[in-house]
């Protein structure tokens, strides 16, 4: 399992996370950011637990994101 968080107040809209993991990701119609889909919500920053198979996917939109505020972190499996 991998847990992956998106600090979204930060966000810039560069819409990056959502072209590459559409499935994880969206932009809202509301503001314009990045929403992490089915995520928690935790302070500031939105979280979930995802299975290794979108790691992939996960580290490359951490990789692109231009204000690195998307995080991915391996966890163990609850």
């Amino acid at each position: 399992m991998i847990s992956v968080s998106l600090q979204r107040k930060k966000c810039i809209g560069c819409n990056y996370c959502a072209e590459i993991a559409p499935d994880m990701f969206r932009m809202s119609k509301k503001d314009g950011k990045s929403v992490l889909l089915n995520a928690n919500e935790k302070g500031e920053f939105l979280n979930i637990r995802l299975p290794d198979t979108q790691r992939d996917a996960a580290l490359k939109c951490q990789e692109v994101c231009p204000v690195s505020i998307i995080k991915v972190h391996d966890c163990k499996n609850p």
